[in-house]
């Protein structure tokens, strides 16, 4: 009876992913890859970015949450970009695998005062699956296999504002409506997700020093929840390349706006090669979670460098 229980609980927790077609951001997108929350940077700086990344929750822990991301964007033809995210992530029994592709195209609406606009456009897939063959098979029911799966896909939208140090981005992500039948006939058709991406770049001592406040925002149109990201970076230009510190924190804007998570943040780049190294402290988890928090890794390599204007 326990094992039946076990599977119950494993499927309603993938129902649950299911929805989303999109890992949860993390702090990737602060770690320097603004691209793995939208579709529209693809191609936007002036390199060929690779970035590989590691999410680990709850280390030390069996059989804790963890998350491989592999991102590629770059700059093609005069004003276009092209990119691809693929990721590995698993959490006990439970797996899911996927990726996106996306191509952007970028505007120079201004080189005066460096005003872009760019549009992006990604197609996501991702495979869940359950591995059961730990489980008991009641009677041997052939209709229970080693494990359970599930394949879907999905569209994404985006438009990024640049002018000067300022930059807006918003996304609609799950575009079409999906009724999975999979696992259960009651699952919602309203996937849609939307993200508000913004900040702007302060520059202090004839550029050497950037500081950055910024702001991301994430509204799920089914049940109307909402989280917010207030984060803060500093940066130091050197001769080859820059390294920064920052803090973001999460909030639950349902529950208050309370906190739920702190995450401080730092990173180097030097020449082509990065690092940058995140730390999310959970507030509002259980007290017993809470030491173990969930460490991001990225490591990166920036191909064909160029300089003077982007388009």
């Amino acid at each position: 009876m326990k094992k039946i229980i076990l599977i119950v609980i494993l499927l309603l927790s993938i129902m649950v992913k299911a929805q989303e077609f999109k890992l949860a951001p993390y702090s990737q997108y602060l770690v320097e890859n603004p691209f793995v929350i939208s579709p529209a940077y693809a191609g936007f700086s002036d390199v060929q970015r690779l970035r590989l990344s590691g999410v680990f929750q709850w280390v030390g822990l069996e059989n804790a949450p963890n998350t491989q991301t592999l991102s590629y964007d770059a700059p093609v033809l005069d004003r276009s970009g092209v990119g691809g995210i693929l990721y590995n992530d698993r959490n006990g029994n439970t797996s899911q695998i996927g990726g996106q592709f996306s191509i952007a195209h970028h505007l120079t609406l201004s080189d005066g005062n460096e005003q872009y606009l760019s549009f992006g456009l990604s197609y996501k897939f991702v495979q869940f699956k359950i591995d059961v063959s730990d489980f008991d098979n009641p009677n041997d029911d052939p209709n229970i296999g080693s494990d359970i799966s599930s394949f879907n896909s999905n569209f994404e939208a985006a438009v990024l504002y640049n002018i000067g140090r300022y930059y807006f981005s918003f996304n609609a992500s799950n575009i079409l409506n999906k009724n999975l039948k999979a696992f259960d006939d009651t699952e919602p058709q309203k996937l849609r997700n939307y993200y508000i991406y913004t900040g702007y770049v302060f520059l202090l001592n004839d550029g050497i020093i950037e500081l950055e406040p910024s702001l991301y925002f994430k509204y799920y149109e089914s049940d109307s929840r909402s989280m917010t990201d207030i984060n803060f970076k500093a940066k130091k230009i050197t001769d080859d390349g820059y390294y920064w510190i920052g803090l973001s924190t999460r909030f639950i804007n349902d529950q208050s706006f309370t906190p739920s998570a702190v995450v401080p943040m730092l990173g180097l780049k030097k020449s082509k090669f990065y690092v940058g190294f995140a730390y999310q402290y959970n507030i509002n988890e259980a007290s017993e979670l809470n030491h173990a928090g969930t460490y991001l890794l990225t490591l990166g390599y920036d191909f064909n460098s160029k300089k003077g204007s982007r388009w």
